[in-house]
């Protein structure tokens, strides 16, 4: 046998063993739109605390539950439709490379991907109960990057570095309290689309 067949047979095992242990159907495409989904919310949120500052003559008299309630509510419609997106655009490139969604590597990746996420989730809200609003931004973003980071070892290792930048970009917010919805917006936004056109570029366009 040629030292080619050797070489082609060699990388046919490795593509084999990389799909039975690693989920590789995430979408570039949906790192992108989710970008964009943040960054239509970051100049939402900034809009309406914008808004009010200037409603009211003291910031003392803003209704700031009623604020923090909107802003919390357009996170929550930025993950549901980032969720919605990766699963739709995960699924059709699953079913074209003919790869199954669901099965044991995918949920790996779920259960190690949700660990650090609920963790900070839950942190965020013991901040928010004990009214440390300022580190909830800078805690999203370094929860978000362990998550990753974690994530990686079941999926395109690429994401590692998203979620070291992610990490980074916390710790450096976490110096700037004030400034935690543009680090977000960074965080979430920007990098996710250039994570995205990236990943689309070297997987999704093949």
């Amino acid at each position: 046998m040629k030292q080619e067949d050797y070489l082609k047979e060699l990388t046919e095992i490795k593509s084999i063993m990389n799909k039975s242990s690693r989920f590789i159907s995430l979408s570039g495409f949906a790192g992108i739109l989710a970008g964009i989904y943040a960054l239509i919310g970051a100049i939402t949120a900034l809009f309406l605390i914008r808004n009010y500052k200037n409603s009211y003559s003291s910031v003392s008299l803003i209704p700031i539950s009623y604020l923090e309630y909107m802003l919390l509510g357009i996170a929550l419609l930025v993950l549901i439709l980032s969720i919605l997106t990766a699963l739709i655009l995960s699924a059709k490139k699953a079913k074209k490379s003919g790869e199954k969604l669901w099965d044991s590597t995918s949920k790996r990746l779920l259960i190690n991907f949700s660990i650090p996420l609920f963790t900070g989730g839950f942190f965020c809200m013991v901040l928010y109960q004990n009214n440390f609003i300022g580190l909830i931004a800078p805690t999203t973003l370094i929860f978000y990057g362990l998550a990753c980071l974690i994530a990686s070892k079941y999926t395109l290792s690429d994401i590692r570095y998203l979620g070291i930048i992610n990490i980074v970009l916390g710790l450096i917010a976490t110096q700037y309290i004030g400034y935690g919805l543009y680090f977000w917006a960074i965080g979430f936004g920007i990098l996710h689309i250039i994570y995205g056109a990236l990943m689309y570029n070297k997987y999704d366009r093949r």
